[in-house]
Parts: structure tokens; sequence; C-alpha cells
């Protein structure tokens, strides 16, 4: 039955209007796979990209904490957010300037943060009740301690490939998940059901 509207009881419309771009997903999705193997292809390419990126996205982060820090009314707190922001600033300038040495840098940290949040997995996991699934948390904190420590003992010389691979295989599995969601959508009926081949939606 139809309202007076002419829409549909029960259809939503911000459904149909994604269901009606399912197209533009996998678009999407196949120009990230292309990305991701381009960023495969050139590694060293996908580090600088990867570098330049991070450096642009401190840069605005320091910029915008500058302006509030002159915005802040006690002097305390402006030299708070005065220095942080000009820290963030300088660092993503000094990733422009410099991204190689940049890219030494982060690899170094990236190391670091990994071997720290794998340790944390299995402190975690080891504390954590059987039924709590701690045998997964273990094995990812293992996981990721040894991908840390595997970073460590090749920095740096593998400072121009390592955030590059970071940067492919995220572009990679972003391309699978939005062609996996178009398609997921191509698939829903108006009510999203299911449609199947030969029958019509319920």
């Amino acid at each position: 039955m139809a309202d007076t509207t002419g829409t549909s009881a029960g259809f939503d419309p911000a459904a149909g209007e994604i269901r009606s771009r399912w197209g533009w997903f996998v678009a999407l999705g196949i120009g990230l796979l292309l990305l991701g193997g381009v960023a495969f292809a050139n590694l060293a390419l996908a580090t600088v990209a990867s570098i330049f990126f991070i450096g642009a996205m401190m840069l605005t982060g320091g910029i915008i904490e500058l302006v509030h820090a002159f915005r802040v009314r006690t002097w305390g707190r402006f030299f708070v957010w005065f220095a942080s922001g000009l820290l963030y600033a300088v660092a993503g300038l000094f990733a422009f300037l410099d991204p190689v040495l940049a890219s030494v840098v982060m690899t170094l940290l990236l190391a670091a943060s990994l071997i720290v949040a794998g340790g944390l997995r299995i402190w975690v996991g080891l504390r954590s009740g059987p039924e709590a699934g701690r045998g997964w948390i273990v094995a990812a904190g293992v996981f990721t301690l040894l991908t840390g420590v595997v970073v460590a003992i090749g920095w740096p010389g593998n400072s121009l490939w390592v955030l590059g691979i970071l940067l492919a295989v995220d572009l990679i599995f972003q391309g699978w998940a939005f062609i996996a969601f178009g398609l997921a959508v191509k698939r829903l009926g108006p009510l999203g059901t299911t449609e199947r081949h030969g029958e019509a939606p319920v």
C-alpha cells in the first residue's frame, strides 16, 4: 500500500539511494586496487607518498593548534597549545623537506609501536579468562610483536619500503572492501532483502 508521497510502506529512501549507486562503490574499489598495485610496483614512491600524507596531516594539525593557542585566555594554556602546535608544524615541514630521513624516523617509531602494542596484547590476553578467547588475543599480540621485531631488525635499511608496503596493503584491502560492499548492496532488494533470480522481493 502506497502512502500519499508515493513511497512504498517500509521502503527506506536512504537505502534505495545507496543501492542505486552500487556501481560507484565498485568503481572506487577497483581504483583503490589499481593504486595498491602501483604502490607495490614502486614501494619507494609509495613510502614517500605516505610521508607526505602524514606530514600534511601533522602540518594541518599544528596550524590548527597554533590558531587555537591565540584563542585561549591563560598564559599557561597558551604556551602548551603553542608548543604542541609548533612541534607538529615543524615535524610536518620536516617530512616535506627531507622525506627520506623522515621515513627512517617513522619506521623506527612504527617498529617501537608494534613491539609495545604486541606486548600489551599478550599481557591482556594472559590476564583474560579462557572464556574471553585469550588464545586469539595472545596470538594476535605475538604476531604484532614479531612484526615489530622484524621491522626493527631491518632498520634503517628497510625504511624506504616498509611504509610503502603498509600503504599498498591498506589500499588493496580497502579496494576489496568497497567492491564487496557495492556488490552486496546491488543484491539487496527494496526492503533490505536479498533478491533472487526469478523471484520478486517480498
